[in-house]
């Protein structure tokens, strides 16, 4: 007979198993798809094994980091990565098996290799890069030309970033008083929900795009962790194809994301972007005024060298005008009768020709041709000009004048 064990007792000798089989830490490859911290430090993630097609979940696993090794390992890994633990980044992690009768299997992971992580998000920057060179797209942005003169700006940021506000703040303040007109579209400028937020602002700007000039992506300053949200293929085949020009100020000295490097053109600050358009409206308001300088130095060289010949060639133009207009005079007053004639002639022809157009319009008209006893075919609506257009058992209308019939195709 079969010894009766309780729930618990097979737990423990699931986990003593466990145990005995696999004694060792294990670095492991996973991506993190759920981290946590609790209150009293320690860190709880769900680790992920994705299929190549990056959609679907080939194996799952709850992990731990304890608070104790946490802030070492956190440290430590924003240091060298520049990027923060989250959501979403592929990491190598040192972990042994723990099993637990109510909690169930687990790993605690005693270490994260930086190095694998800034290896692979170095990786996936250049396979996005290379995707959209393989696609052409990756400077179709930068090929749309500036507008002459920008003042419609749609703005993608948060509303309630610094860099949102400093941009607005130097752009309507301005020293040369220009009017600028912006709409901002609140998007969130780091996280998971970024990608989407961006995509669905550019849609929107994209469905209205005549009351626009361009458009200006911004944040404030931040980490090297938050420039790394802007490295997305989506954001970024969104502005290849978008059909303003799209500027950046992201706010990074240093690096450029595959966002900047689609843009129209890339600027290192919110600022700098309020700035850059303010110098294009100057630039168009100089060009302007150059142009009526031109113009107005050569009027005053023409006017001033002939001013006597065109004061001669004024006198004669008034004789000859005032002997020309009293000569053409008769012949207008003789063009007027003939063209009278003429128009009410032609008139009387039209009259003629819409008459007889209007009778043989009423002979065709379908109602007039039923009344005469022939009729109208058809099937669901549609009128039926052959017979090869039915089948047996086909249910057709008959129209008469008086109204319609069903029938059926028996043959």
């Amino acid at each position: 007979m079969i010894e009766k064990l309780t729930l618990t007792d097979l737990q423990l000798i699931i986990r003593d198993s466990l145990y005995i089989a696999l004694p060792e830490m294990y670095w492991v490859i996973a991506e993190i798809s759920e981290i946590k911290e609790n209150s009293s430090g320690h860190c709880y993630l769900e680790l992920i094994e994705k299929h190549p097609d990056e959609n679907n979940v080939r194996a799952k696993v709850k992990a731990i980091i304890w608070s104790n090794r946490y802030r070492f390992i956190k440290s430590l890994f924003e240091n060298i990565t520049g990027e923060s633990i989250k959501e979403g980044l592929k990491v190598l992690v040192k972990a042994k098996i723990e099993y637990h009768e109510i909690y169930g299997l687990s790993l605690v992971i005693t270490d994260i290799d930086p190095a694998f992580t800034v290896g692979e998000l170095a990786m996936k920057r250049q396979q996005i890069i290379h995707r959209l060179e393989q696609e052409g797209v990756i400077t179709m942005n930068k090929e749309i030309d500036l507008p002459y003169a920008p003042q419609r700006i749609a703005v993608i940021s948060s509303k309630n970033a610094a860099g949102y506000t400093d941009f607005i703040k130097q752009l309507k303040g301005n020293s040369f008083g220009y009017t600028f007109y912006t709409a901002l579209f609140d998007s969130a400028m780091q996280g998971s929900d970024l990608e989407n937020d961006i995509i669905n602002a550019l849609n929107k700007i994209g469905d209205n795009s005549d009351l626009f000039d361009l458009v200006v992506i911004i944040r404030g300053g931040g980490s090297q962790s938050d420039l790394s949200w802007f490295d997305n293929y989506n954001i970024a085949y969104h502005i290849t194809q978008f059909p303003l020009p799209v500027i950046t100020g992201i706010g990074h000295d240093k690096d450029m994301s595959v966002t900047d490097l689609v843009a129209n053109k890339a600027l290192k600050t919110p600022t700098a972007t309020a700035e850059f358009i303010i110098v294009c409206l100057s630039d168009a308001e100089n060009h302007i005024y150059e142009m009526w300088q031109s113009i107005r130095e050569i009027s005053v060289q023409y006017t001033s060298g002939a001013g006597l010949v065109l004061t001669n060639h004024a006198s004669r133009l008034t004789a000859a005008a005032k002997s020309y207009s009293q000569t053409k005079m008769y012949s207008i007053e003789s063009l007027l009768i003939s063209l009278k004639n003429k128009t009410l002639n032609y008139t009387n022809l039209k009259n003629s020709k819409l008459n007889v157009l209007e009778v043989s319009l009423n002979i065709l008209n379908p109602d007039n041709v039923l009344k005469r006893g022939y009729t109208i075919t058809s099937q669901n609506g549609k009128i039926i000009k052959s017979k090869a257009n039915l089948r047996e058992d086909d249910v057709i209308d008959t129209r008469f004048s008086d109204g319609t019939a069903k029938s059926k195709v028996i043959g």
